[in-house]
């Protein structure tokens, strides 16, 4: 039998927002941390990590090798990088929901010691978090509660070619989108208008799942000092009381 999830931590927190909105830097963060500290302020327990970007990644050097090794078609991306299906958006979010079912798999009692993190970025050009959302499983679902790391596109942007390293385009910390791409797929994002319609929780499906927004206009997540951590822990705070109220 399933041990309950752990009375003080978050079993999932759902992490989105634009691309180099500083969600890297907050998990690096997370895990620095001494483990009752993570805990104690921040309702964080041991982490665990489920991204679609390695996913994506490996759809793209795959596609590669099948044009320049092998003289076939691609098979996920057309040669500008963008998927053939708009299909393989939620594709990505249903592993996402695979990939968790794993981990309760092999360690059923995963929640009394860990949060998992499931991370993802969507833009209104392949359909944004409403059409993401919903391809949520309902583990995901029912244990989770949303944190989503708001940037203006221009801070994205901004961001997005600080952190590019040509040499390492597949690292969570150093990859990076060419301008023309970035503004195409996430210029336009719906997340404010899905919070619209409640100031604590979105529907999903026929689920209330509890949300909370930290504020990164001013880019607190590159300097990671006191006043990150102040607002890290008040918004995570809020979440928590939301989460908390939902009762789950």
């Amino acid at each position: 039998m399933n041990t309950q999830p752990s009375a003080d931590i978050f079993p999932i927190l759902i992490l989105n927002g634009r691309p180099a909105a500083g969600k890297s830097e907050l998990i690096a963060y997370l895990k620095a941390l001494h483990a009752d500290v993570r805990r104690e302020r921040y309702h964080i327990g041991e982490l665990k990590e489920v991204d679609d970007f390695p996913m994506l990644w490996t759809w793209f050097e795959e596609d590669d090798i099948l044009q320049r090794r092998f003289n076939l078609p691609r098979l996920h991306t057309d040669d500008d990088g963008f998927f053939r299906y708009p299909e393989l958006w939620h594709v990505l979010i249903v592993r996402l929901g695979q990939e968790y079912a794993k981990l309760l798999r092999d360690n059923p009692d995963l929640h009394a010691t860990h949060t998992v993190l499931v991370e993802f970025s969507r833009g209104t050009e392949h359909g944004g978090y409403r059409a993401a959302y919903p391809y949520l499983s309902d583990a995901i679902l029912d244990q989770g509660a949303i944190l989503y790391i708001d940037v203006p596109y221009e801070e994205s942007l901004r961001k997005n070619r600080r952190r590019f390293n040509p040499d390492r385009p597949d690292s969570i910390l150093e990859h990076g989108l060419p301008d023309w791409k970035l503004e195409r797929l996430y210029r336009e994002v719906d997340f404010h208008e899905l919070a619209a319609a409640d100031a604590e929780t979105i529907t999903i499906r026929d689920r209330r799942v509890p949300y909370a927004v930290f504020d990164n206009h001013d880019d607190l997540t590159t300097t990671l000092g006191p006043a990150f951590e102040a607002r890290l822990e008040a918004t995570l705070d809020t979440l928590w009381q939301r989460k908390m109220a939902k009762g789950s």
